[in-house]
């Protein structure tokens, strides 16, 4: 029988949706992400944890919650300024999500709040790290801080009148700023005032002899009349824009997709549209009107807080040096199979390891050093290395590792392509940099494919052995960034297979060039068929009387995926599904997903890896990794790689990696058929990053 041919990635047309009329249905997928980072802050509240380690979720909390804002109410905003009101899956109205956003999110700032006024704060003061307010600072301490007031923050700051000769400034998305009423005695007339407070300057200014820190727009606050001489100072307050980050790109117009992307930047970063405005309860009304109607906002956009704004910032605090309240510092290990053995002192080469067999790694408890980097450097360095091809979604700035090896290795002489996807959302300034680099160097780089994303994790290395051609390769889950591979959890499989090979060679054929509808062996790609692929593999699931299916991921909310996982529990598929954010999967309704049970595991590290296992121990497993979550965009509109795991010995560490991350008690949360979330209760204290350490420890003592 002939196989059936797959669409090519450049087949973008999306498949016909099933009709789905309500709520019952499907959960909101903006407010399954506001759980989720309501999730994130439930750790900041968990006595359990280092205190400076609840600081930093508490911190990443609220830049979530800024991304959220650029993002997802910004895309909110703009279709109900268009006139655009498509129901979301779930049935909602744009405005009816906007309205059910705006609560939710306001619940959540009550929250943060209680928890950084009533337990974060004693307990630093508890740990003797005082964060304290200009009005109880000690006669010395205020003169201090007046001298470091003049001689490094007055001379930065620059006071912006708006009257009929000034308009109102630009405020950038993000800053934090100080609204000032101020009078002319002599005229009897007040006037507006803003200070953007430079982010170059540290928001919580230490005091002398480690006493503590003071919040800088206190500080500056008290010292306005060295800004406004002569003036009287009526009211000040402190406010926040976010505006929407979304770049608006005329790739079809544009030869360059450099020069599209950065006049995309330029416009984001100057004209964009405010979509939030964040001040202080305390805000005179008169301020708070001139700003609504400067930004052109309403009343609902407007977020007034009791405490302190922007609590990102303090991140600050995690530069303490306080290893007593941070996690035990984790040293990644290196893959048994990577380390020196006997009284060698040198790894093995990885291209004679991958001759005899696949290799799996699991980050951060493998080492990405020792594995990903080492791989690339090997190659970079090997002479018999003919050709290197990778990509690049997000990677580390300045000191990039990996961008380094593919310099040396162009430099070396090697082909070298590189595919840098500059459309990486908040990475794209950073990615353009790495690009000029590389190009400089002598890489060839490409900048991904009009319309759509590269997301794909992938590279391949091409050496010649023997007078022969051999292929290795690298798919992974998780950047290409090794800054981020020690926070971020995520797989990687390398192998020598030719089959694999040569799909890669082919898939980087129609990146880079005009390759169309190639037949791929082993992987799955979007946006060709891997939707068809995965519908298909759950619909074979529902044939067996022993069906299973066990997903993890970091966002399900595709719906013809969620109509499919109904179907087969329907059917009698026992499914479990791990998912870190967006689920709008309604697990255990009656009649329609009673054998769906969703979890969701926040921990010290961010779940980050995409695993898919079908079948069951009687009939064996199917087990794949890739790059692609369970949602529209990465199924339609992004370039996304699968690749199955077929060793035996690599998928039974894949199964037992799920089977701990199912029986974890410590770190998981479950989703109930009313859409809430709820803590498992601790029973046996199954911590499984903790096992996965702890294993990664006796895997290198072993091996």
């Amino acid at each position: 029988m002939k196989k059936k041919k797959r669409k090519s990635i450049r087949d973008n047309a999306s498949p016909a949706e099933p009709e789905r009329s309500s709520a019952r249905l499907y959960l909101n997928r903006e407010l399954s992400w506001l759980d989720f980072n309501r999730r994130v802050l439930a750790l900041a509240e968990s006595p359990s944890l280092p205190l400076l380690e609840r600081v930093r979720f508490l911190s990443i909390f609220s830049r979530n919650l800024d991304q959220f804002f650029e993002v997802r109410v910004a895309l909110l905003r703009a279709r109900h300024e268009a006139g655009l009101d498509e129901r979301s899956p779930d049935g909602r109205s744009t405005e009816e999500q906007r309205a059910a956003v705006r609560l939710r999110v306001l619940e959540l700032i009550r929250a943060e709040q209680e928890i950084f006024a009533h337990q974060i704060l004693p307990a630093l003061a508890e740990a003797k790290i005082h964060l304290r307010s200009w009005g109880d600072l000690a006669k010395r301490d205020r003169k201090h801080l007046r001298n470091v007031f003049h001689e490094r923050i007055f001379p930065v700051l620059t006071p912006l009148a708006v009257d009929r000769a000034h308009p109102f400034p630009y405020v950038s998305s993000r800053s934090f700023n100080l609204a000032v009423l101020v009078g002319q005695p002599r005229l009897g007339t007040t006037g507006f005032a803003g200070i953007k407070v430079p982010p170059l300057l540290q928001r919580f200014l230490p005091l002398e002899g480690g006493d503590g820190f003071v919040p800088i727009e206190q500080v500056i606050a008290a010292h306005l009349d060295a800004l406004f001489p002569g003036m009287e100072i009526e009211s000040h307050s402190p406010f926040r824009v976010t505006r929407d980050a979304e770049l608006e790109l005329e790739e079809d117009e544009s030869e360059d997709l450099m020069v599209a992307i950065e006049s995309g930047l330029h416009r984001r970063n100057g004209s964009s549209d405010a979509v939030r405005l964040e001040v202080d309860e305390s805000i005179s009304p008169r301020a708070r009107q001139l700003l609504v109607d400067e930004l052109k906002l309403d009343e609902s956009d407007v977020y007034a807080r009791g405490g302190p704004l922007d609590l990102g910032a303090l991140d600050e605090l995690l530069e303490l040096d306080r290893p007593d309240l941070k996690f035990e510092p984790w040293m990644p290990r290196a893959h048994p199979s990577l380390s020196p053995t006997g009284e060698s002192t040198e790894a093995p080469g990885l291209f004679a390891l991958l001759r005899r067999g696949d290799l799996l790694v699991h980050h951060p408890y493998d080492s990405f050093d020792a594995s990903v980097g080492a791989f690339l450097a090997q190659a970079a360095d090997d002479p018999q290395v003919l050709t290197i091809k990778h990509t690049i979604y997000r990677t580390s700035g300045a000191e990039n590792p990996i961008g380094r090896t593919l310099m040396r290795a162009a430099r070396s002489g090697k082909e070298v392509v590189t595919l840098v996807e500059l459309k990486a959302r908040f990475d794209e300034e950073t990615n353009i940099d790495w690009a000029r680099k590389l190009e400089q160097a002598g890489v060839h780089v490409v900048y991904g494919m009009v319309g759509l994303k590269t997301h794909g994790k992938i590279a391949l290395v091409v050496r010649q052995e023997d007078g022969r051609i051999h292929r290795y390769c690298h798919v992974g889950t998780g950047n290409y960034n090794p800054v981020t591979a020690r926070l971020y959890e995520d797989v990687g499989l390398f192998s020598a297979s030719p089959e694999l090979g040569a799909d890669l060679s082919e898939l980087f054929n129609e990146l880079t060039g005009y390759s169309r509808n190639p037949r791929f062996r082993r992987i799955l790609t979007a946006p060709g068929g891997l939707r068809a692929a995965l519908l298909e593999l759950v619909r074979q699931e529902m044939d067996q009387p022993d069906g299973r299916i066990v997903l993890k991921c970091n966002s399900l909310s595709d719906p013809p995926m969620i109509d499919a996982l109904y179907a087969a529990s329907r059917a009698g598929v026992q499914i479990d599904l791990i998912v870190r954010g967006i689920c709008c999967l309604r697990p255990g309704v009656p009649g329609l997903s009673e054998n769906i049970r969703v979890r969701s595991i926040v921990g010290r590290y961010l779940e980050h890896s995409r695993i898919l296992r079908v079948g069951s121990e009687a009939r064996g497993h199917r087990t794949f990794i890739g790059s692609a979550d369970w949602m529209p965009r990465n199924l339609e509109s992004r370039v996304e790689v699968m690749v199955p795991v077929e060793e035996p010995a690599l998928q039974e560490r894949l199964g037992e990696v799920l089977a701990l991350l199912l029986a974890d008690d410590a770190l998981a949360w479950e989703l109930g058929p009313d859409g809430t979330w709820t803590k498992v209760e601790r029973t046996a204290g199954v911590d499984a990053q903790a096992a996965l350490q702890e294993r990664a420890i006796e895997r290198s003592l072993s091996g």
